[in-house]
């Protein structure tokens, strides 16, 4: 058995969950010598990425598969590390590129033994997970996004996350007693046992007094965690916001990129959630290889997921296999690559999300609506 063929698909999508903004992933489709396809995503987020991730993986890394027995995934992951030693092996966009191919090779992998992903990993430890509903609030009143909010919890979920520094009107991440307000309020309309995030995100500017003070009145409410309040390089002040609000669990990790950033972040001890995601930092076999790591270091993972239905099956049998995990987040709302990429998008069942039925990643891809998705550079 070999893989005879590999395709490269980018996709440019509308996002509902973000107001809207042009978003885009790259799909990875392998085809062993038998028929059987396997699919794979990684996302890339923004147009140039696409590009160059596209040019990647046509011009250079689809001679490293094509060929290759596709049951040896290591050594093909492996392969593909030492080919891009130039320019991505230590970081970089390269781990888009390897995310892709490795997860297609875990979907061709299962659906040619007929088994799924969490068996491959060997065996789930736990059959499902409460679902959280990640989202960037719309309305410009604090009251108006706590009733949004709230909406989420009375359909079922068990969790909310809320993204600062996001489209649209919100305004959240800017004024320190606005954003201490907007929890509290949201607070009293999704009651005392829902959970509760807030990521600070890529666009926040927060130095480490603003943190403390504004962590120390979210842990009032019953924050599920506080995430990315800093740059991802300074560990330094996480540290120092770890020690001052000690009862604030602190995520940190989705803008790292390989097993190696994941262990000076773990041997760092900055943080209590490890995000990550299996369509950045090198695939299923990478995120597994942190996830392994994270549970010796005992902190929880959570996968962050936020792209199509392809990256949400593999990062829910991930965390199904995960000694350490919480939650799983879901966009709360209807968007073109959760609901019309695949015939059997997952969903949650009163408030708990489960795998997808089916071999590999137990998600069936349909390939008119790549065509209609695609793009060319």
């Amino acid at each position: 058995m070999i893989i005879r063929k590999l395709d490269v698909y980018s996709i440019e999508f509308l996002e509902a969950v973000d107001n809207y903004s042009t978003r885009y992933i790259v799909l990875v489709r392998l085809e062993a010598d038998d028929g059987t396809v396997g699919w794979g995503e990684c996302f890339s987020l923004f147009r140039e990425a696409t590009a160059a991730i596209d040019a990647l993986i046509r011009a250079g890394l689809a001679d490293v598969v094509v060929g290759r027995d596709p049951y040896e995934i290591e050594a093909i992951w492996q392969a593909l590390r030492e080919r891009v030693w130039w320019y991505g092996d230590a970081g970089g966009i390269a781990a888009f590129a390897i995310s892709a191919i490795d997860m297609a090779l875990w979907d061709l992998k299962g659906k040619l033994l007929r088994l799924n992903l969490s068996q491959m990993l060997g065996g789930p430890l736990t059959d499902r997970l409460p679902v959280c509903a990640s989202s960037h609030p719309k309305a410009a009143s604090i009251e108006g996004m706590a009733e949004e909010l709230a909406g989420h919890i009375q359909a079922g979920y068990q969790f909310v996350k809320v993204g600062f520094g996001k489209k649209g009107e919100s305004n959240l991440g800017v004024d320190a007693e606005r954003d201490i307000h907007f929890v509290r309020t949201v607070r009293q309309a999704i009651g005392p046992r829902a959970g509760f995030i807030v990521d600070v995100g890529a666009r926040g500017r927060w130095d480490i007094p603003r943190a403390v003070y504004t962590a120390r009145a979210f842990a009032e409410q019953r924050l599920t965690w506080l995430e990315d309040p800093f740059h991802p390089d300074n560990l330094g002040a996480f540290q120092h916001l770890r020690a001052a609000v000690p009862e604030m669990r602190i995520g940190l990790g989705e803008r790292f990129y390989n097993v190696a950033d994941y262990r000076r972040l773990l041997d760092s001890d900055v943080c209590d959630v490890l995000l990550i995601d299996a369509g950045r930092a090198e695939g299923v076999t990478g995120m597994w290889k942190v996830i392994q790591m994270a549970a010796r270091h005992n902190v929880t993972v959570n996968a962050h997921s936020f792209s199509s239905a392809i990256n949400t099956a593999a990062s829910i049998h991930l965390m199904l296999c995960a000694p350490l995990r919480m939650l799983f987040e879901m966009k709360p709302v209807v968007n073109a690559m959760h609901h019309e990429l695949v015939t059997n998008p997952v969903a949650h069942r009163d408030g708990w999300i489960y795998a997808p039925e089916g071999h590999g990643l137990g998600v069936e891809v349909m390939e008119d609506a790549v065509a209609r998705f695609a793009i060319r550079f």
